[in-house]
């Protein structure tokens, strides 16, 4: 006899078993994989969800607190549950907004955009972007500061289709990552990080000399679908430290 405890889904021998909450779970996971609930959007109530699967309320409840502990929903009492912002719903990926990490420090961010403007894609850059070599692409080049000194030069790309007002925006008052965040269902990325000099341009923008190594690491994001974005961040290894935690 099958436990009132698992679900069998199928029936051939090497079939995986889930308790319901795990089924309820999987569900509510695969849906926000798949974009079903923009970030913000109020997701089922527990009492339909109970009707959906026929399970207690005890189940789905447990199935959405540990959806709401891998960051991928946000619950309000009395209100419901809702879809996190899809920057947080892969637990392997962390994409931070140096605005929020500068001021996390108690210390000043300012920006000074140097470039927002329409260009035709070079055909390096259309392959990386998956665009035809010639389409138009959106380029901004941004100094961050923390504190009046120069922290970060961000080098970006972005794809017109994944956030067509790009060039509207005022990156003096919010940041490129903030504003991705927001206008695209991020789904991946790809990073490479490495030790170099920066080249002439990056050096008089940072104020730095340009023998001073820097930290550079270039960033591809995309939706499901499409690629959004590719930055060349470069960081004075004098002034940036990588920061982690590990707990076994």
């Amino acid at each position: 006899m099958v436990s009132p405890d698992v679900v069998l889904v199928g029936a051939a021998p090497s079939t995986v078993t889930l308790a319901p909450f795990q089924q309820v779970k999987q569900h509510l996971k695969d849906g926000l994989a798949a974009g079903r609930w923009a970030p913000g959007e109020l997701m089922p109530s527990e009492a339909a969800l109970v009707a959906q699967f026929g399970v207690s309320r005890m189940t789905v409840n447990r199935a959405i607190r540990e959806l709401q502990a891998e960051g991928l929903v946000t619950r309000l009492q009395g209100v419901g549950t809702f879809a996190a912002a899809l920057h947080r719903v892969a637990s392997t990926l962390t994409i931070r907004d140096l605005h929020e990490e500068i001021v996390e420090r108690g210390h000043q961010h300012h920006a000074v955009v140097h470039l927002q403007c329409e260009e035709k894609a070079t055909a390096a850059l259309a392959l990386q972007l998956g665009l035809a070599p010639g389409a138009r692409v959106f380029h901004s080049l941004i100094v961050h500061h923390e504190n009046g000194v120069p922290l970060q030069c961000e080098d970006r790309y972005v794809n017109p289709a994944c956030a067509p007002a790009y060039l509207q925006v005022d990156f003096t008052r919010t940041t490129p990552t903030h504003h991705l965040f927001e206008v695209t269902a991020l789904w991946r990325a790809q990073y490479s990080i490495e030790a170099a000099l920066p080249t002439a341009q990056e050096a008089r923008l940072l104020g730095i000399a340009a023998e001073d190594p820097c930290l550079i690491v270039v960033r591809r994001t995309f939706t499901r679908s499409a690629a959004i974005t590719i930055a060349r961040l470069v960081q004075p290894g004098a002034r940036y430290t990588l920061q982690g935690e590990f707990q076994p």
